[in-house]
């Protein structure tokens, strides 16, 4: 008997083996090319984390698409052409790294007459956005506004606006718009009267306006379900209701928080119900608190972020954006930014999800790349998503990696192909015909423009915007880091670098970029995800784990520990794949192009030095 019993359990391992290698047990019919069997499966929320079907932890990382959608020159749609779509999506996943869009709708062309949903406007919107599905990009949705809209604002203004139709406007009766003494346009949402009573109107649904709104979202979302397969649906994660929403004027007596409680979180919850009547009952809200809950400027602070709407998961998410005031002012900071200069800022909103148990996503993050204080956008940058991948410092993260905290989703604003090739009438003014930057309100934030040859090029450094993450974690992520080495004009920036204590592993990673995943397994038999940069090719890429210690990777295959393969899509990037099919046991990896062919014994003993490292750190 023990004989045929082992015989038997061999038959049954060649027959797994047959089944999983090189795409494995059939869970998904995969629609896109360089889909595995683990691929194309729904997003939810659960336990307070992003999960897929397989239950791996989800990191969502990617770009606001697009900031044009504010503007006119395109009837309110992000791109031109469905081509122009599919060229913008195809670039950031093979230049920006990007996994997930923001994608930008525009309530004031989705219902332009009262009561008149424009198909037409949904059915390119719905080609354009298809376009990022195709390309194995994820994509939430946002009806996207800044001061309320664009018809409260004069021909001659300074200033400009998106979001609400010209009807819902014409309904108010709103006073002329002035800002007064506004160095920013921001300053409009609390300075501005005309802006103030439109938010204030929306809110209380006066003229009727909010019941408007949420009856276009609800055919808007019902068109999308609709006229996307079944497999690109499921790639759509979820629905962001509002941008940036604040009260414009508070009642009497009523404080930012209580607003949220009693006015915000009601308007959520109604819409809420119309994704369920639509069919994104499965999908979360990407609901925003009070947007001025986590600002850095001490007299903007506002008390909120829905203190008191409870327990949100799993049919809400806690959603944020974050931009360093201080930093943007010129005055409030005067240096550039350093090593944790947001660990508290994202540290809060990490503890305001924990609590609220739902994931976070700082679905808006960024720093102007032109101007005054473009100086300092390439530390303030590396600083945002250092604070993204970990609550630490890199100088204390190798001493203290349990406390790193959960890897943060995140959008950065913004990709426009059309940077600085705008022909936008300002507010329907022939005489202010705006080129440049973004061309809206002077701002300048566009990670990528097209070359002269039409292409798609980054403004940024790659090392930045291209990063090492874990995508999907095949288990729980104990902790997270990457070291990007991107540069501040002709200085790298090194904020971790590996401790002396390391020596064999220093000497591996030298002067390259590297990644250090901790993480504990769940048994679950597809495996964990780590994008890797362009600047990672397999011929230069080392792995030191647990699982081996591997220089230029193999092929994925559910047999090899450590593989590589293409990421979904077709757009050429691709990902490591670790297979850890135990259950309950901390693993570590380690990725890095530092060295072009170390030899065995220097990976053996960087792997030795990382064991003794993580057994003492991971438990």
């Amino acid at each position: 008997m023990p004989n045929i019993r082992t015989r038997l359990s061999g038959v049954l391992v060649v027959l797994c083996g047959f089944l999983t290698a090189g795409g494995g047990s059939p869970a998904t019919a995969a629609t896109l090319p360089g889909s595995l069997w683990f691929d194309e499966t729904p997003i939810t929320v659960r336990d307070g984390r992003f999960t897929d079907a397989h239950g791996r932890e989800i990191v969502l990382r990617g770009y606001n698409v697009s900031g044009e959608t504010k503007l006119e020159e395109n009837g309110g749609l992000p791109f031109a052409s469905v081509a122009d779509a599919r060229k913008s999506a195809r670039a950031l996943r093979a230049l920006g790294g990007g996994n997930t869009v923001r994608f930008l709708l525009s309530w004031a062309h989705a219902e332009p007459v009262r009561g008149q949903v424009d198909t037409a406007y949904l059915a390119a919107a719905t080609d354009q956005m298809r376009a990022f599905l195709d390309a194995g990009v994820r994509v939430y949705p946002d009806f996207h506004q800044d001061l309320y809209s664009r018809h409260l604002f004069d021909a001659d203004s300074w200033y400009t606006g998106d979001g609400a139709p010209k009807w819902a406007v014409d309904a108010g009766n709103y006073p002329d718009e002035a800002c007064g003494i506004c160095f920013f346009w921001g300053q409009n949402i609390t300075q501005n009267e005309a802006v103030k009573r439109a938010s204030y109107d929306f809110w209380h649904n006066a003229h009727g306006v909010q019941d408007a709104f949420l009856a276009t979202a609800e055919q808007t979302m019902a068109y999308i379900r609709r006229h996307l397969t079944a497999a690109q649906f499921t790639s759509v994660v979820g629905f962001d209701p509002y941008n940036e929403p604040h009260a414009g004027t508070y009642d009497p007596g009523q404080t930012s928080r209580a607003w949220e409680r009693d006015v915000l979180w009601p308007f959520y919850e109604r819409f809420r119900a119309r994704m369920d009547a639509a069919g994104w009952r499965d999908k979360p809200a990407f609901v925003e608190p009070n947007l001025f809950w986590n600002a850095n400027l001490d007299f903007q602070k506002q008390q909120g972020g829905l203190l008191d709407a409870g327990t949100l998961g799993p049919r809400y998410l806690f959603n944020t954006h974050f931009y360093d005031q201080k930093a943007i002012s010129g005055i409030f900071m005067p240096g550039k930014a350093g090593d944790g200069q947001y660990a508290g800022d994202f540290g809060t909103v990490r503890d305001r999800a924990a609590a609220a148990r739902t994931p976070a996503v700082v679905s808006e993050f960024g720093h102007p790349l032109a101007g005054a204080v473009s100086d300092k956008a390439p530390t303030v940058l590396k600083a945002m998503y250092q604070a993204l991948d970990s609550r630490l410092e890199g100088a204390a993260w190798w001493s203290d990696p349990a406390s790193s905290g959960p890897v943060l989703s995140g959008t950065q604003w913004q990709w426009d192909i059309y940077h600085g090739r705008h022909h936008e009438l300002m507010n329907g003014n022939p005489d202010k015909v705006l080129t440049a930057g973004d061309a809206w309100n002077d701002e300048d934030l566009s990670a990528v423009r097209l070359d002269d040859s039409g292409n798609p090029a980054l403004r940024q450094d790659a090392r930045l915007l291209d990063r090492l993450y874990p995508s999907a974690t095949a288990g729980t992520t104990l902790a997270f880091t990457y070291e990007d080495r991107s540069r501040d004009g002709s200085t790298t920036l090194t904020w971790n670098p590996v401790p002396s204590s390391l020596p064999n592993l220093r000497k591996l990673v030298g002067s390259g970029q590297y990644g250090l995943l901790l993480w504990r397994s769940d048994g679950g038999d597809a495996p964990t995800e780590l994008h890797l940069p362009a600047s990672f090719p397999a011929s230069s890429t080392t792995v030191v784990s647990d699982l081996g210690a591997v220089h230029a990777p193999p092929p994925y295959t559910a047999r090899t520990p450590i593989g590589v393969a293409a990421e979904p899509g077709g757009a050429g990037s691709r990902r490591l794949l670790l297979t850890a099919p135990d259950s309950g046991v901390a693993h570590f990896a380690l990725v890095t192009n530092g060295a072009a062919a170390p030899p065995a014994e220097l990976m053996d003993a960087a792997r030795a030095e990382l064991s003794a490292w993580a057994a003492k750190e991971a438990d």
